[in-house]
């Protein structure tokens, strides 16, 4: 599925992911390929984020590299509000 995660100041991240993982208002909750269209409020927390492929992007600070797994990375979020439709996820975060 594909997903974009967006800040007010920049595209955080923008690729091809298996499962992502949100922190909800009400606890975490995951989605994954396929998932029935769903908008939700989000927490403060990590985002995680399986991936297709290893992540290789340098130099971006907002994400973190989940130990020596380079197909899983996490994004601290501010809370913010995600939508997925059509195997398309937007995470419009703070």
């Amino acid at each position: 599925m594909q997903l974009e995660i967006i800040t007010p100041e920049s595209l955080v991240f923008q690729g091809e992911a298996t499962a992502v993982q949100f922190p909800g208002l009400d606890g975490s909750f995951q989605v994954l390929n396929g998932h029935a269209p769903i908008i939700s409020a989000l927490a403060k927390g990590d985002v995680k984020v399986d991936l297709e492929k290893p992540y290789t992007e340098e130099g971006n600070a907002k994400v973190t590299v989940d130990g020596s797994n380079k197909n899983t990375i996490r994004v601290a979020i501010n809370g913010g509000v995600v939508e997925m439709t059509n195997n398309k996820v937007i995470v419009l975060a703070e």
